[in-house]
């Protein structure tokens, strides 16, 4: 019987990974930056994605890019493209996990606060920016014949929230229709799409919530923490691996168990 690979490895891969400055992002990337793999890094805060770059070591630092890009914009997510193909030739791997929640005075705006403006910004990078970045990418891995999307969605797209906004749930409810229905699409040419939803993770967005909450949500986790961004980096490691070759159009819970279906 064939072992199953535990550590893939993506040496001569090329992975896209939005939102990587801090995070879940900066886990993601250097997962694969220690995987071999060549990594294009983006962000819309150019002097965070360096300052992250810089704590890389040097053998990973030699295969990452750092492109500051506002994925909501159409010709900035062309030109992160064109950029990371001018630097590595092509793009093997999608990551979309750039993505807003904003808050009112730290608490999540009701839908009867909300401003229109503000649910339009939110859909517009977390579920417009993963439409742009798959349809910029596509090309590159039809022309080879092989390609793996990963969308960060989160538990909030799947059950209720007391945490996250209407529009970042459904922001990212979007996002596991949009890989569903982009699977249907491109199966046929070695292409699988795929989301991950997230559950409560220690970030920077997490910690923002305070620490009372944080204590409240992990009560209810029957592995008895929050999740690490490593958490979830091995998660997409699986699912951009020959592992999960005949994996598509799936939402894979990564939550220690908080949402079970």
């Amino acid at each position: 019987m064939d072992q199953i690979s535990h550590a893939p490895a993506f040496a001569g891969k090329v992975a896209l990974v939005t939102g990587a400055a801090r995070g879940i992002g900066l886990s993601i990337a250097t997962r694969f930056l220690n995987a071999g793999a060549g990594v294009v890094l983006t962000d819309l805060s150019e002097s965070d994605l360096n300052a992250s770059i810089s704590t890389l070591s040097s053998d990973c630092t030699g295969r990452a890019l750092a492109v500051r890009v506002d994925v909501s914009k159409d010709a900035d997510v062309t030109r992160m493209v064109e950029s990371a193909a001018a630097r590595f030739g092509r793009v093997d791997i999608l990551v979309n996990n750039a993505g807003i929640s904003p808050k009112h005075g730290g608490l999540k705006a009701t839908v009867e606060e909300m401003l229109a403006a503000e649910w339009r910004q939110v859909l517009e990078v977390n579920l417009t920016g993963a439409f742009l970045c798959c349809r910029a990418c596509l090309p590159h891995m039809r022309a080879a014949k092989w390609g793996r999307i990963i969308n960060i969605a989160s538990v909030a797209g799947r059950t209720k929230t007391e945490i996250a906004g209407a529009h970042y749930a459904a922001s990212k409810a979007g996002m596991m229709a949009l890989a569903r229905t982009l699977a249907v699409e491109v199966g046929t040419a070695n292409i699988t799409v795929n989301s991950i939803a997230p559950g409560r993770i220690e970030t920077p967005m997490a910690a923002a919530a305070g620490a009372e909450l944080n204590r409240a949500y992990v009560a209810r986790i029957p592995v008895g923490r929050l999740g690490t961004g490593e958490d979830i980096a091995a998660a997409v490691a699986y699912l951009a691996s020959e592992d999960a070759a005949f994996l598509t159009g799936v939402t894979l819970d990564v939550n220690g168990g908080s949402f079970m279906i």
